[in-house]
């Protein structure tokens, strides 16, 4: 039978045959009184480690639920190891921006700081739980790792070697992103984003500078902060990510 997509959870548990997994008391509470589901009612469970497990509901406590784990519906798969780091925008938008970004295969998302950045408090905690309503929704294996914030010159002194940065230029004199990444070869990258009002010039030139930059243009029109990080995390993985191997769903066992 299919599956709602949020009879699909994620779990900190290990995953096995014959595994009695308690699940917390807002998931118990969305099984039991959101979907209304009895005793025995199947639900998906994966923690990002031992694939994607099918169990039944075995009982309701009065905060609680226990799943009964059957047999693995997927085996645990290499994802990609695709970041985004983006200057944080307000709540509404830094949101749905992270859920998007889930959803388009992110692995990982990191805040950072610039000279325009004007949110101070990034709710590290209900990103989390954004991300982890995606992925569930969208039949991912994993959880994207969800950073503390950092300054834009301490994320460049880590970034790790080997690992190109896609930059979104919105000053117009970078190549279109298709262009620009047609000549480049599949590895590990990351896509970096700034705030509402752009990048400073000062940020920009010092950006261009690292060798491990890549700068792109996004056409024509001004986009929003999140709109350009959604856009070119779209045609990064048509032209260099999953997007270009077999689309078609796995079929569950």
């Amino acid at each position: 039978m299919p599956f709602e997509p949020r009879r699909r959870l994620y779990v900190t548990a290990d995953l096995a045959a014959g595994a009695s997994v308690a699940l917390d008391a807002a998931q118990a509470h969305y099984l039991k009184n959101v979907l209304r589901l009895e005793p025995g009612a199947p639900v998906l469970l994966f923690n990002g480690r031992e694939g994607e497990w099918r169990g039944a509901i075995q009982g309701f406590g009065r905060e609680s639920v226990t799943v009964v784990l059957d047999h693995r519906t997927r085996a645990q798969v290499p994802e990609p190891d695709l970041w985004l780091a983006f200057a944080p925008v307000k709540r509404v938008r830094i949101d749905f921006l992270v859920e998007k970004a889930t959803e388009l295969g992110v692995s990982a998302l990191q805040p950072v700081l610039t000279e325009r950045t004007q949110v101070e408090r990034v709710n590290l905690d209900r990103l989390r739980a954004n991300v982890r309503e995606a992925a569930e929704q969208t039949e991912r294996l994993t959880l994207p790792e969800v950073r503390p914030p950092l300054s834009l010159a301490r994320a460049l002194e880590r970034w790790p070697a080997g690992r190109r940065l896609l930059l979104c230029d919105e000053s117009g004199e970078s190549p279109d992103i298709a262009s620009a990444l047609r000549a480049e070869q599949p590895g590990v990258w990351g896509v970096l984003t700034g705030p509402e009002g752009g990048f400073t010039q000062r940020e920009l030139d010092g950006l261009r500078k690292l060798p491990f930059v890549c700068a792109v243009g996004l056409g024509p029109r001004v986009l929003r902060a999140d709109t350009a990080a959604l856009a070119a995390l779209a045609v990064f993985q048509a032209l260099l990510g999953d997007w270009r191997s077999d689309g078609a769903r796995r079929r569950r066992g």
